[in-house]
Formats: structure tokens, sequence, C-alpha cells
């Protein structure tokens, strides 16, 4: 990573066929901007929801179009992520 980079960005693809996400374990340095993207793709199924309870977040995957999902940094801290229907599972570790 160049010294000129700003933030902390990293894909997950998401895919029921692949048993969910991929990574499903995502860290982060504290204190510099990150952010999540996740690239939806053709086999979703109950995957068309990503939910992080701890930050409020419920965003709609409809398979077209990546979600891009921001990641407070300011302390060290563990968020999870689950689909709509709360079967398959990640986590995001900032430390």
């Amino acid at each position: 990573m160049s010294i000129f980079s700003k933030n902390q960005t990293k894909k997950v693809v998401v895919n029921t066929e692949n048993h969910g996400y991929k990574p499903d374990t995502i860290t982060f340095k504290q204190g510099k901007p990150a952010q999540l993207k996740f690239i939806p793709s053709d086999n979703m199924g109950c995957m068309n929801e990503v939910v992080f309870k701890d930050l409020n977040i419920d965003d709609k995957l409809d398979g077209k179009k990546e979600v891009i999902v921001n990641i407070p940094t300011n302390k060290p801290a563990t968020y999870n992520w689950s689909c709509g229907m709360d079967m398959f599972h990640g986590k995001v570790v900032v430390k």
C-alpha cells in the first residue's frame, strides 16, 4: 500500500454456493478510515441483505452492484455481520 493511501478497503464476495462470504474475517488497522465492499454474485438467496447489528446497518444487495459499508476504526472492536436470515456470518476486527 502506498504512503498516499487514505483508507483501507477490502472486498467480500457474497455467494451461497460457496458457503457465504469470502473472506469471512477482515482485519483493519485502528485509526485509518476503512470500508468493506460487498461484491454480489448470481446466486444470492438469503444473502441479498447484509446486517451489522452493532452498527445499525441493514443494506440490500441487489445482485448487480457492490455495496460499500464504512467501518469505524476509532477504537479496537469486533463488528459481526450476517445475512438477512442470520444464517451466514462474518466479522471485522479493528486493532
